[in-house]
């Protein structure tokens, strides 16, 4: 650290240098993130609230209350507008937040968690810090978790299922609503990852597109990972878990008697939160309403199928799957996925690649313009 401060005039200036070398979402070119500029609107309201900690709820009162009906509005689009739940940093947060109390509520030696094998690596995580034994279960050829398998798996040891809405590598949705008849019949805890996927699904259903049950209208369903920082248009870091029952949440909670606001009983992982994101998805719930999440999803749709239209005529490329929400999967006939992704990013694109193919999430930043740039750049590189 230097002893006296620069002016703001040269930390500006090397701060631009810097950012420089950043991918920026207004240029079009990043397509393989499920990220993407946030709201102009929530950024201004989280400038607005960035003092704000949850972790002190008792020096915040109003910013816990509009956490508590974010969390019902986000309910209400899975649902179960009265369940109860947290705005966290991330998906991996949330996972690990599920798998957390299903570990304390079954109260097992030696407890296991079957998850898909298109799980994201947050299970992973999950596990580890845990103590948890991961099973992972294949997929059919619908890259679907075989459910089968699932039921031929559950043994006295098993604490979780994890079910998928929406998966990263290709956005499919397991056949949650067989997992629920699962894990009811099993009296296991059964946990929805929508981490992408909640908030498109409820919204692709709205326009009229054959959405399969996912959320806490399966009765199985006990939690639910939904990030706003994702197709939500929030600020990073808006993730969201809920809960079909608040009284899961006491297996995990503490008493918290020295804080200024007041003894608290914190049910999260960190003890400080940012209130600024809770605010920030709350004004954007409020702001953008079910309408305005709706020309979101249908605008990334309708460039979601061009590139299919696209693709479906090309002697180069072709579809792994067709896709049922904006994430799209693509191969060559003549490049491995890393040479393909690898070429693109010379070309200027940043789109991430997988051992069978590339991926594309068409995010709310991507214009028609964008696409057929990159169309024709795929093109002629594959």
């Amino acid at each position: 650290m230097n002893y006296e401060g620069l002016s703001k005039k040269n930390v500006l200036r090397l701060l631009k240098e810097y950012l420089k070398e950043d991918f920026t979402y207004s240029s079009g070119r990043i397509l393989g993130s499920m990220c993407t500029s946030p709201h102009s609107f929530a950024k201004r309201i989280f400038i607005k609230a960035i003092d704000k900690n949850l972790g002190d709820a008792g020096l915040f009162p109003g910013t816990m209350k509009l956490e508590q009906e974010a969390i019902a509005i986000i309910g209400s689009l899975l649902s179960k507008p009265d369940a109860s739940g947290y705005i966290v940093s991330g998906g991996t947060e949330a996972n690990l937040m599920a798998m957390w109390i299903a570990r304390n509520l079954a109260r097992k030696d030696r407890p296991e968690v079957i998850v898909p094998e298109s799980a994201h690596f947050s299970f992973d995580k999950a596990a580890n810090l845990l103590g948890l034994k991961l099973v992972k279960i294949g997929l059919d050829e619908n890259f679907q978790v075989k459910t089968k398998d699932v039921r031929e798996t559950i043994n006295r040891n098993t604490v979780a299922i994890v079910g998928i809405a929406g998966s990263t590598e290709l956005g499919v949705v397991d056949p949650i609503s067989e997992l629920s008849e699962i894990a009811l019949n099993n009296s296991v805890y059964l946990h929805v990852d929508a981490s992408f996927g909640g908030f498109v699904l409820p919204f692709l259903r709205d326009l009229g597109y054959n959405v399969p049950d996912f959320d806490f209208s399966l009765k199985g369903v006990c939690s639910i990972t939904i990030d706003s920082h994702k197709m939500g248009l929030a600020p990073i870091p808006a993730g969201g878990i809920l809960f079909r029952d608040k009284e899961y949440i006491k297996s995990v909670s503490i008493k918290v008697p020295y804080l200024s606001g007041g003894e608290i009983t914190q049910g999260t992982i960190l003890g400080t939160r940012s209130g600024a994101s809770a605010v920030a998805v709350w004004a954007l719930l409020k702001h953008m309403g079910r309408e305005g999440y709706q020309r979101v999803v249908k605008k990334c749709m309708d460039l979601t199928d061009m590139i299919v239209k696209r693709v479906e005529k090309s002697k180069k490329v072709y579809l792994i799957t067709n896709p049922i929400m904006n994430i799209v999967g693509l191969s060559s006939n003549s490049l491995e996925p890393k040479q393909l992704a690898d070429g693109l990013r010379k070309r200027g694109w940043a789109v991430s690649s997988t051992q069978t193919h590339i991926r594309l999430v068409i995010m709310p930043h991507l214009k028609k313009k964008h696409i057929i740039r990159f169309l024709s750049d795929l093109e002629e590189l594959a």
